[in-house]
């Protein structure tokens, strides 16, 4: 039998109270993964380095030590009962991809997930997938042109300069915005992307968190079938924010698998 294209029993990326946006400790989010059913969880805790924003939404390095103390307590008191991953989302800033490494370094991880939230701006940083008003004001000020190519263009960078093994929620660049709009350049650096991605051996995101906002996973079934195309493995993740979203609407990427896999052959 030919194997499924994406691993539903499998929530690679999960954040908890560390993060500062989120809510939750990660034992809550171990027992919700047991009670959907799960066999494995993956925490994907935020790396941010060098970036100028009003509030923080990444952890510190005291609270990656105790996130690696915290995971090791989980992951022995559950042996047998469901595998935890103590992984990371590391958000990318062109200006220190040397710091980036190094703090990469300082610990082993089950798992590294590569995004970019922080577009750098003559003020400071802004945040391309927030809801904030204030970001999504400035970010259009600036074009929303100019941003979806600064991202894919640094995104691009991001994955041909770190080690990192699944690319996170590929298309939620503005996700926010009500007008936004993909040009046929924009499509061509996804193209470009995605080649990367394959020449990387690397993963794609199937991030569940966008039908909540847009009745739609990120990324788009358009890019999903490019990434199938390319033989690029799909990895399925939440983006749970609390413990009640471990592994949301995993029970429509079955029938979203099958669409993406027409006049494809994985």
């Amino acid at each position: 039998m030919k194997p499924p294209l994406i691993d539903t029993s499998i929530d690679g990326h999960v954040h908890t109270k560390l993060c500062n946006h989120a809510g939750g400790e990660m034992e809550e989010y171990v027992l919700a993964a047991i009670e959907r059913g799960l066999r494995k969880l993956i925490f994907l805790e935020h790396l941010e380095v060098g970036i100028n924003y009003f509030e923080s939404t990444w952890l510190t390095e005291d609270d990656f030590v105790y996130y690696h103390t915290e995971g090791k307590r989980l992951q022995d008191k559950y042996r047998g009962i469901i595998e935890i991953g103590l992984g990371i989302e590391v958000g990318y800033n062109p200006n220190f991809p040397d710091e980036i490494k190094r703090r990469l370094a300082l610990h082993s991880w089950d798992r590294i997930g590569i995004s970019y939230h922080f577009l750098e701006t003559d003020s400071g940083h802004l945040n391309m997938v927030s809801r904030k008003q204030f970001n999504i004001d400035k970010l259009d000020k600036l074009g929303v042109d100019e941003v979806i190519t600064r991202y894919y263009k640094e995104l691009l960078e991001a994955v041909e300069t770190l080690q990192g093994q699944v690319l996170c929620h590929i298309d939620a660049v503005l996700r926010h915005h009500p007008s936004l709009m993909f040009s046929p350049e924009h499509e061509k650096l996804v193209d470009n992307l995605l080649d990367a991605v394959a020449r990387k051996k690397m993963a794609l995101e199937v991030n569940t968190s966008g039908y909540r906002l847009r009745n739609k996973p990120y990324p788009s079934l358009d890019i999903l079938k490019k990434a199938i195309k390319r033989k690029i493995p799909l990895v399925a993740g939440s983006d749970a924010h609390r413990p009640q979203d471990v592994g949301r609407y995993f029970n429509r990427l079955e029938d979203l698998m099958n669409k993406s896999a027409v006049n494809n052959s994985f």
